[in-house]
């Protein structure tokens, strides 16, 4: 049985089920040819952020876990069946033609006489099908949907011509986004070179000496935070009275600690706030996070651009006239590896950075000009970064408009126009 019609439809498409328009597929036990190695995609395989596979498992047959055996082909369809709200749904390119995927896979081969692979596979990522599927998953600590939910779902049908240019559209934004992507990567594996490059080797070409911290130019100090900054603790203002949380002063707490730069914080606080018990760190404060879940084995470490408070558990580092909060900031950045081995965790996967630890801890300090050209230098990339960053945002919410308008007949492929 075909669902109903979830919205309308132009005269010139058609009504299918998705099993109408696709061919049988076959599974294959891997385990009958033990000594062949075959390319494995597991559910983990495919992102749901760009909706591809992003990794797969060179496997032996021998070996072939029990859930490998859906023959998969190039231009098929996966959509995982297993938590179907997460988007697990790909494209299977050329070099995976022949590989076997999970049978947490629905494999969805296209007749191509009827469907576009492009088509389906760009309908299966739009809101009404997830909505669909939310609406039809059973379990509830293992939520799932069947192949036969998949393949029962009304699917809208436009004229093969009108499909693939809708495929192409979409496609074409797709890779779009994959460039700004790579470039952020790039961006990102430069910045990280050219910090340990400046950290470690300055920007005259100087002797090198070894310190505690590693090596660095020979002029250059090696100092601990206490020497040269001060340090602020943070508090929560009491959630039982709503005027604290009604003012303009921002507060931060581990949340908001995603950029180098703090411009944007979700929470705001009142002056009285303030005269309750908390604390106003001056803009250049570096604020650290010294207790909590401390992700990627790093401890977060931001600047503030304008006065802010923070909480429990963060702590506001605010540099003394020896040393430029910027520059302090990338030193922490570098150096954090060794920062987080001071930290120690409890048996819940919470870390605690202790007052002291953050007072002890060691820099590489350079005169003032130097510290001034290293963080100019960094800025530079950081800036590149955030504008690629800004353009794949500006260009995820160009693919979701587009998605939704040409999936529901709104905007006609003859009048969808794309800049980039």
């Amino acid at each position: 049985m075909m669902d109903g019609k979830p919205y309308p439809i132009p005269q010139t498409w058609a009504e299918s089920s998705i099993g109408k328009v696709v061919v049988k597929t076959k599974q294959q036990d891997p385990r009958k040819k033990p000594c062949e190695v075959f390319q494995y995609v597991d559910v983990s395989a495919v992102s749901n952020a760009s909706f591809k596979i992003t990794g797969t498992t060179t496997t032996l047959g021998s070996e072939a876990p029990s859930r490998a055996r859906k023959a998969i082909q190039t231009d098929d369809v996966l959509f995982a069946t297993v938590r179907p709200t997460l988007k697990r749904i790909a494209l299977v390119p050329s070099e995976l033609d022949g590989a076997i995927a999970s049978t947490g896979y629905c494999v969805l081969r296209c007749d191509k006489a009827k469907a576009s692979p492009g088509f389906l596979y760009s309908f299966l990522i739009s809101d009404h099908f997830t909505a669909r599927m939310a609406g039809l998953e059973r379990g509830a600590s293992y939520p799932a949907v069947r192949d036969s939910d998949v393949t029962a779902s009304w699917l809208p049908l436009p004229p093969l011509p009108e499909q693939k240019k809708i495929a192409h559209i979409l496609s074409t934004v797709q890779r779009a986004i994959e460039a700004q992507e790579r470039i952020i990567q790039t961006t990102t594996e430069l910045k990280k070179a050219l910090m340990h490059k400046l950290f470690t080797e300055g920007l005259r070409h100087e002797p090198q000496k070894q310190t505690e911290i590693g090596p660095i130019p020979e002029s250059w100090e090696v100092v601990r935070l206490s020497d040269v900054c001060r340090f602020q603790s943070g508090g929560t203002p009491s959630k039982q009275n709503p005027e604290f949380w009604q003012g303009t002063i921002p507060w931060v707490s581990p949340k908001d600690m995603k950029r180098p730069r703090l411009d944007y914080v979700t929470d705001h606080i009142s002056q009285e706030a303030l005269e309750s018990g908390s604390k106003l760190a001056p803009a250049g404060s570096v604020f650290v996070v010294v207790r909590g879940m401390i992700l990627a084995k790093t401890v977060p470490v931001a600047l503030a651009t304008v006065p802010m408070a923070i909480n429990q558990d963060m702590k506001a580092i605010v540099p003394g006239p020896k040393l430029r909060s910027d520059f302090l900031l990338y030193a922490l950045e570098t150096l954090r590896d060794n920062l987080f081995k001071k930290v120690g965790r409890s048996g819940h996967g919470t870390c605690t950075l202790m007052g002291h630890e953050v007072a002890a801890f060691k820099i590489p300090l350079p005169d003032m000009e130097s510290q001034e050209e290293i963080a100019s230098a960094i800025q530079n990339l950081e800036r590149k970064k955030e504008l690629h960053e800004q353009k794949r945002t500006s260009l995820q919410d160009l693919f979701r408009t587009l998605l939704h308008e040409l999936m529901t007949a709104k905007t006609r492929v003859q009048n969808a126009a794309i800049e980039f």
